[in-house]
């Protein structure tokens, strides 16, 4: 038995607007914290309308964002009209267009919303994305041992390994989670987005935890925070919780 990614969090300093923001993009509804015993604690939810398999909370963070993410998503388009169409409903909810190093003659759009984490809008005719959802892929930097660790901790099968670039995806569909290999982009304090995972039913939160650290986790805490979650990080440094018990 394997965790279940449970959600995508992000630090937000203003939490209601970022949630409007990818609510207003994807296209997903969102839920009162306090309705869910995972989430009643702090920050705002959004759920899936589709199979992407996981929620995106945003939790209230006064830390500035200084660097680029280290994940970030990676959206599909149909067609080039499709596409056009999506950059323009991110630059209308308040989204914004960047340059991270990309060049002209690449065919996918970067933005950022409105607190400064970076997407793309992928040009229509993707190959590694054809067959994916809306959220084609989530994007990661790092290396080949992270990738290996994570299809482990979530019990997903590698789809992509290859000149140390690895990705994986649930057997239930959903999006791709990959990792670009060397060279790593530099720490700067900690992520703005990381996981949250649930035990697996029938398993003890503690359990759970030794088993990670056993596939190369490190625990970062004494105990437990208020609400019950113990924080990690994976073999390249990546923060996520595990939480008290499975999500139904």
């Amino acid at each position: 038995m394997t965790s279940h990614l449970h959600a995508l969090c992000f630090d937000a300093h203003d939490p209601r607007r970022l949630a409007d923001f990818w609510a207003g993009v994807l296209g997903w509804e969102p839920i009162n914290d306090a309705d869910n015993a995972h989430d009643a604690h702090d920050g705002l939810t959004l759920l899936p309308s589709d199979d992407t398999g996981f929620r995106i909370r945003f939790l209230p963070a006064q830390e500035p964002k200084t660097a680029q993410n280290l994940m970030h998503f990676d959206l599909t388009s149909t067609s080039l009209e499709d596409q056009r169409e999506t950059v323009a409903r991110a630059l209308a909810l308040g989204g914004r267009h960047i340059d991270i190093g990309q060049r002209p003659e690449e065919g996918h759009v970067v933005l950022a919303d409105p607190e400064g984490n970076e997407f793309c809008v992928i040009e229509p005719g993707n190959n590694f994305l054809a067959d994916c959802g809306f959220i084609g892929a989530l994007a990661c930097d790092g290396s080949q041992a992270v990738g290996y660790f994570w299809s482990a901790a979530l019990g997903w099968p590698l789809v992509w390994d290859q000149d140390q670039e690895t990705a994986i995806r649930s057997p239930h569909g959903g999006p791709k989670v990959t990792w670009g290999g060397p060279p790593l982009m530099p720490r700067t304090g900690k992520s703005r987005l990381r996981f949250d995972l649930a035990p697996p039913a029938g398993t003890d939160q503690q359990a759970e935890v030794d088993r990670l650290v056993s596939l190369g986790a490190t625990r970062t805490d004494t105990g437990q925070d208020k609400a019950g979650r113990v924080a990690m990080t994976d073999p390249d440094g990546n923060e996520f919780r595990v939480l008290t018990v499975p999500q139904s």
